[in-house]
């Protein structure tokens, strides 16, 4: 019999705020968080807009002295970490802490040092290569720096699934605690990519918005104009415990996941299917693990990337999945706001999908002036809804034919 899991302490930097307070108030407020790319010169670049993280200090989690031995995402996770264990009011002893475990998501892991420490070996040769270099890279040491600082001995590994990573993240960590193997996760997912090298990539994919002009109305998930996806970067972190655990300790319950499911297109790289059967499937894996109904769900925080392919697949996968239900369904992308944060986007977008719950207010998409003919859905355009919801899904799905579910609902006894 699976253990019921609840989530109990948040954690967020996006490109809305380096809080969750932050990130969920410019949500709900319909605010974009991209513009223009500061971190490199992207004149020469066909998209030259992103979702950055603005003004936020390092030196409030990581000592001056060792900030250079860390790639950026890594401060992010730590950041995100602490943010949600202060929010939990965890205190990881030594009693408890081979019971707590960390799953920390990244699709690129330490690009920023990756390609600096290329230009030193091209440019000064391999005696000039950081000694650091190495697990600055590594996509698993978000988990594992956040192991070490916090003294979590549990369970600790990453996913590496793309733009799903941070989903399928917490859904592990959520079947890891069900199934007995731990008592309390450390779950996310993170993305420090607006680097060269990461907006050349899916520039000459052809996957980034070029509406360079006006990069707050860019990202415009399920509208007709949309042209491609906005690069940004940011951290989701949510503490994950089991129930009975979490209510000895006396401890906020901000809701309490019920399913998670993940399926393989089995298709193509990059591309999703028509129809977007393994999307189908996956919510289909998650409604049917939680032990409820079709009927059940009151809104989705969609996949939305803003490509012209996603959008539409994921609306007829929804369709099919729901029929005459999902004309009842609210449904919207934050990534409308925040641009997609990559391995990040999945956790931030499932800290969204809780508050949405606990306040009963449903975050809009905004930018859908237009919107497509076979995307009529009730998208909660421009506008956050207020609306008392129950349950809910959050969607993510990555390269490789990734797709990764999850399954909310507001915690009762």
């Amino acid at each position: 019999m699976k253990r019921r899991v609840v989530v109990t302490g948040l954690g967020a930097l996006t490109p809305l705020g380096n809080s969750v307070a932050e990130s969920w108030a410019g949500a709900i407020a319909g605010k974009s968080g991209i513009g223009p790319i500061t971190r490199f010169d992207a004149s020469a670049f066909a998209s030259r807009i992103a979702g950055e993280i603005k003004d936020f200090d390092p030196t409030n989690y990581v000592d001056k002295k060792e900030i250079r031995h860390y790639d950026p995402f890594v401060i992010y996770a730590l950041a995100a970490s602490q943010m949600a264990i202060d929010d939990a009011g965890l205190a990881i002893t030594p009693e408890i802490a081979e019971r707590v475990g960390v799953i920390i998501g990244s699709a690129i892991g330490g690009v920023q040092t990756f390609e600096e420490e290329v230009r030193t070996l091209m440019q000064s040769g391999p005696r000039k290569i950081s000694p650091f270099a190495v697990p600055a890279i590594l996509a698993n040491l978000a988990s594992g720096h956040v192991s070490i600082r916090f003294g979590a001995k549990g369970p600790i590994t990453c996913t590496v699934t793309a733009c799903a990573a941070g989903t399928s993240a917490v859904g592990d960590c959520y079947r890891t605690i069900a199934y007995g193997e731990a008592d309390v996760m450390i779950a996310g997912g993170v993305e420090a990519a607006i680097t060269p090298l990461g907006v050349a990539g899916f520039c000459a994919m052809r996957a980034l918005s070029t509406l360079n002009d006006e990069p707050q109305k860019a990202s415009r998930p399920f509208d007709k104009g949309r042209n491609g996806f906005v690069i940004a970067e940011g951290c989701g972190v949510l503490i994950l415990e089991e129930l009975s655990f979490a209510k000895k300790r006396g401890a906020k319950i901000y809701g309490e996941i019920i399913g998670y499911g993940t399926t393989s297109d089995a298709y193509h790289l990059a591309a999703p299917p028509p129809g977007h059967e393994g999307a189908e499937r996956s919510m289909r894996v998650a409604i049917q693990d939680a032990g409820i109904q079709i009927s059940d769900v009151d809104y989705i925080n969609a996949h939305g990337t803003s490509t012209p392919l996603n959008d539409l697949y994921e609306m007829q996968a929804i369709k099919r999945l729901f029929g005459e239900h999902a004309k009842k369904l609210l449904i919207s992308s934050t990534k409308s706001m925040t641009g997609h944060m990559l391995g990040g986007t999945g956790a931030v977008e499932a800290i969204f999908t809780l508050k949405a719950l606990e306040e009963g207010i449903v975050p809009p998409t905004i930018n859908l002036d237009a919107p497509d003919e076979e995307c009529d859905l009730d998208l909660v355009p421009h506008t956050a809804r207020h609306r008392k919801i129950s349950t809910a899904l959050s969607n993510s799905f990555g390269f490789g034919g990734v797709n990764a579910v999850l399954a909310f609902k507001t915690y009762r006894e």
